[in-house]
């Protein structure tokens, strides 16, 4: 998985070629594991670098394995059957993909597309059952993952089931967003959000059209809920914006 040994790539990843060395440790939770546990991760995963638009695995394909995230981000999406696409979760560098499959021996139930160049590793199931017999800490770490995924779940269905419009679920995202990660000003009043998703792949996560969301994006600014530099999201005001569930 990961050695200090910085290589180049065709993508320009910095590739990370042990779990030993690897960056993210303290951050992650799958990393931040004893050496000999991480020795043995190494021994049983292979790393690949994957271009943007890669597709790691399709919903409803047999689940051969997970894949560790070293690098990138990856989609994770469901699609209907007139082709319409949901996207579920966006994984970070540091998590895994693939899991409730691989546990469970179903079908993967999404398809996950890599948003940018990424580097991963891949463990296949057979081996990474075993090792989750033989390492305790591992699986009590997998079942904390199983529970975020729920949790990220859970937050999907709020977005498509409790929210009375496109207006109010764009609103529910963005205030996610700023409470998970989000950097809070003026007292709380107002919060900084690193927003790298385009309008269309934001629409895919609320269930609405990229014209719909680039218009509702439009009517935030004119209230002055929100501004937008770059890839920086500016929520000015949070208690309007908790208040602009209203019908578009």
């Amino acid at each position: 998985m990961h050695r200090a040994r910085v290589m180049k790539t065709p993508y320009g990843l910095q590739v990370i070629e042990s779990c030993l060395g690897c960056p993210m440790m303290q951050d992650r939770l799958f990393c931040n594991l004893p050496r000999r546990t991480l020795e043995g991760l190494d021994a049983i995963s292979s790393s690949a670098t994957y271009p943007k638009g890669a597709i790691l695995f399709v919903e409803g394909q047999e689940a051969r394995g997970v894949f560790v995230i070293c690098n990138g981000r990856i989609k994770l999406s469901a699609s209907s059957a007139d082709g319409k696409s949901l996207i579920l979760r966006i994984a970070d560098a540091g998590e895994v993909v693939g899991l409730p499959g691989t546990i469970s021996g179903k079908p993967y139930e999404v398809t996950a597309e890599a948003l940018e160049p990424i580097q991963a590793n891949f463990i296949p199931r057979n081996l990474f059952l075993s090792f989750l017999r033989e390492h305790g800490e591992v699986a009590v770490r997998v079942a904390e993952m199983l529970s975020e995924i729920y949790h990220a779940t859970y937050r999907e269905v709020r977005y498509l089931g409790l929210s009375g419009s496109a207006g109010e679920k764009l609103a529910r995202f963005l205030l996610d967003l700023a409470a998970e990660g989000g950097t809070t000003s003026d007292g709380g009043h107002a919060a900084r959000i690193a927003l790298t998703l385009t309008h269309e792949e934001i629409a895919q996560m609320i269930g609405s059209s990229r014209e719909t969301v680039t218009r509702i994006f439009a009517d935030f600014r004119r209230k002055h809920l929100i501004e937008v530099h770059g890839s920086t999201l500016l929520i000015t005001n949070k208690a309007g914006l908790e208040k602009a569930f209203e019908p578009y």
